[in-house]
């Protein structure tokens, strides 16, 4: 099984990227996986994103999502959305690229009136490429990342049963 985590935040070591690999160690560990999830950070991609021929670390990076059981997508929440630079990369995927993933959208955010974009905006996208979004995506406000384990472990616990039943599907299909 991999569980691929995507940072869509352009600064480097971001409390997002943080959130987001701890959030998919924590369904890993519901799940039974005990390999930690790769990590697909776009900040170091940036620079690459935008060049008219697709560098041969971003490919990797789209194959890496792309061939994912379990993907968690994170992104800062701006301007009630997710990132420019997630949308960039996942834009270079083709449509049912996500086909075989589970997918799980994480928005960190500064204000909870940001709370419904997570699922007014994230999880179409992932939806539109293929990905099975089965539980809500998870709104974290930047308040609650000094206490994330208290947000993290009831969330896993509540996706953990959700994201397996969605993987068992996937099997038997």
């Amino acid at each position: 099984m991999s569980i691929v985590t995507v940072v869509g935040n352009p600064r480097p070591g971001s409390r997002t990227h943080g959130v987001a690999v701890r959030a998919a160690a924590a369904v890993a560990r519901r799940i039974g996986d005990g390999k930690a999830p790769e990590v697909v950070d776009l900040a170091a991609l940036a620079p690459l994103l935008f060049a008219p021929e697709t560098a041969p670390e971003v490919r990797a990076a789209l194959d890496l999502v792309a061939g994912a059981d379990v993907l968690v997508v994170a992104s800062p929440t701006y301007k009630a959305t997710y990132t420019g630079l997630l949308k960039a990369f996942l834009d270079r995927l083709p449509g049912g690229a996500l086909a075989s993933a589970v997918a799980l959208p994480l928005l960190v955010m500064g204000d909870a009136k940001h709370s419904l974009a997570v699922e007014v905006h994230f999880r179409p996208l992932l939806v539109e490429l293929g990905a099975t979004v089965p539980t809500p995506g998870l709104a974290l406000l930047e308040s609650q990342i000094p206490d994330l384990d208290a947000v993290l472990d009831p969330w896993a616990d509540r996706v953990g049963p959700q994201v397996a039943s969605a993987l068992g599907e996937r099997a038997s299909a």
